[in-house]
């Protein structure tokens, strides 16, 4: 059996069980990052990997500015996703030898401005030489007070689900100069009871499955309302991913105040109800074409 036999979420369910995480962890492997328990510690720890690849996150050409935005950008993506603050980030660079040494400063340049926008501070990391191709891994630590810790799991029957910004068409370009929504992240938490949350990194048709399975429901989608990018398609919204737009369930007892002060504090940026979470079922689970897989060819 090879990783494509499997695909991202069937190797996840097959390799974390056999990990050790400890008594600290306050959050499952599964969720955007994880939370643990400190003592002595009035908040929670969130740590969070991931890294952009040559050939699967940019192609070569691309401008090692925006390569480096989006090295950084990505976590911090989680981080919202999570509604947790960054502090500190470590860099893993890997890259061939014939690698112009130009381009690998700029790629450094536009991970610093990606850090600065959040205060972030970059105090360390490795360099590795490869064959190639060109990877770069950004570790990220930072904090979560305990009753603001979002998660994929805690969504209910009967939540309206919402999304912000707008979905599809951001292979074109907005994958490389994303902005997080730690900001509205850390806004909701503070203000509303948010029952579960992520971030669409890999498009509506892989994450919204992917927090109704954590959540333990089911959901139902108007396919009219989805917010779309100008010029994509239903299609587009549902299957491209790296959107990075936060996907959140709230009690519709909710709704009315959320519409109304988002209105007034985010008053450029969409907030859309595309439906709600509903009794788990095989007949309410409706097919929606699927986001992007790593290890697998799209469908």
């Amino acid at each position: 059996m090879k990783v494509r036999d499997l695909g991202e979420d069937k190797l996840l369910d097959l390799l974390l069980p056999r990990l050790l995480p400890g008594k600290t962890i306050a959050m499952r492997l599964r969720d955007d990052c994880a939370v643990v328990e400190m003592q002595d510690c009035r908040g929670l720890l969130v740590l969070k990997t991931d890294c952009v690849v040559e050939g699967v996150h940019f192609l070569r050409g691309t401008k090692a500015l925006d390569v480096g935005w989006k090295a950084m950008m990505r976590p911090l993506s989680d981080f919202a996703a999570t509604s947790a603050v960054p502090k500190f980030a470590l860099i893993t660079l890997m890259a061939p030898k014939q690698t112009e040494v130009a381009w690998l400063q700029e790629l450094y340049r536009g991970m610093r401005r990606a850090a600065k926008r959040f205060k972030v501070s970059i105090v360390g990391g490795e360099t590795s030489s490869t064959p190639g191709p060109i990877a770069i891994s950004t570790s990220v630590v930072g904090f979560v007070e305990g009753e603001r810790c979002a998660s994929r799991r805690g969504g209910k029957a009967g939540d309206d689900v919402f999304v912000t910004g707008r979905l599809g068409g951001a292979l074109k370009q907005k994958h490389l100069r994303f902005i997080p929504r730690i900001a509205e992240s850390r806004w909701l938490t503070n203000n509303f009871s948010i029952h579960a949350m992520m971030d669409l990194s890999d498009g509506l048709g892989a994450d919204l499955p992917r927090l109704a399975r954590a959540s333990k429901v089911g959901f139902k989608i108007q396919m009219k309302d989805l917010p779309l990018t100008r010029g994509a398609k239903v299609n587009d919204a549902i299957s491209e991913g790296e959107d990075y737009e936060l996907l959140f369930a709230i009690s519709p007892r909710q709704r009315d105040r959320l519409v109304r002060s988002w209105a007034k504090k985010f008053t450029r940026l969409p907030l859309t109800r595309i439906g709600s979470l509903s009794q788990p079922s095989t007949k309410n689970f409706q097919l929606l074409p699927r986001g992007y897989v790593h290890f697998q060819k799209p469908s």
